[in-house]
């Protein structure tokens, strides 16, 4: 039976190297991004596999976007299997978007906030759904409660690492309102990866970056536990990995009082923008 998967950021990296794994066995798979030349690519190889891709482009750093297109899957597909959420992206200095919103708190947090529960009605309605929040879990990056939107000395290399703690956080308040019903959560971390680096860098942040390429590994490399995550979701509401390796989730930085504040403080953000 065809399976249906929806992948943000899978114009470039991870996303489009399990896209392409999905696709190649036989599954259909719903990839955003916002790239036409990739998604364009990502068709192409659609077009002599087994499974089937459509590529919907969109601008996932504005709120307005994200709940346009949730919509719209949820209109075609009533139905999903799986959710992977990929996409980000690097900036050595601080933006705002259109809406008012740090870039990077829009993009790695809020839009994956809007997924994650907007699809959520579809992902119950299959027999083993899962979310996989390709983030980062386990990381220390303090969370500094007054200043989530980095407005104060702005780091582009903190300010990802402390998204990436936000998304920890956002699993855990998923899994604690949701955790009865048929949806895992899963936070993982894929190591060093060369992913599709895609950001504006400075000089030195570049040249690092270049380093990375390097001696990372291939995006393909972590496509396997991905997929073993899709097809065998794990029986904990909640769960987090590095490749695969399992990370505990209930320690500090899975703090419940953490996230209920996260979660009372972005339910109010985006009440105020129009929920």
């Amino acid at each position: 039976m065809t399976r249906t998967y929806v992948i943000t950021g899978a114009s470039d990296g991870i996303g489009a190297a399990v896209a392409r794994a999905l696709f190649s066995r036989g599954d259909h798979v719903v990839a955003l991004g916002t790239n036409p030349e990739k998604g364009a690519a990502l068709i192409r190889d659609a077009e002599r596999a087994p499974g089937s891709l459509e590529f919907l482009q969109a601008d996932l750093s504005l709120v307005s976007n994200n709940r346009r297109t949730v919509d719209a899957i949820l209109e075609k597909h009533p139905s999903v299997d799986g959710l992977v959420l990929c996409a980000r992206y690097f900036r050595t200095y601080r933006a705002v978007t259109a809406e008012g919103f740090e870039h990077n708190f829009a993009l790695f947090y809020l839009s994956r906030v809007l997924f994650s529960y907007g699809l959520r009605p579809a992902l119950e309605k299959t027999d083993h759904p899962v979310i996989v929040n390709v983030a980062g879990p386990g990381h220390d990056t303090p969370v500094p409660w007054d200043d989530l939107q980095s407005a104060r000395d702005y780091d582009g290399v903190h300010g990802m690492f402390m998204t990436g703690r936000l998304d920890d956080l956002l699993g855990v308040t998923f899994a604690e309102r949701h955790g009865a019903g048929p949806v895992r959560y899963v936070l993982f971390h894929p190591g060093t990866t060369s992913t599709g680096f895609v950001g504006e860098f400075d000089p030195p942040t570049a040249a690092y970056i270049e380093q990375q390429k390097a001696s990372a590994k291939p995006a393909t490399a972590v496509v396997p536990p991905i997929v073993r995550l899709l097809d065998n979701p794990p029986e904990e509401p909640l769960t987090a990995f590095t490749t695969h390796s399992e990370l505990s989730v209930r320690g500090s930085l899975f703090s419940s009082a953490d996230a209920a504040r996260l979660a009372e403080i972005t339910d109010e953000l985006l009440e105020r923008f129009g929920q």
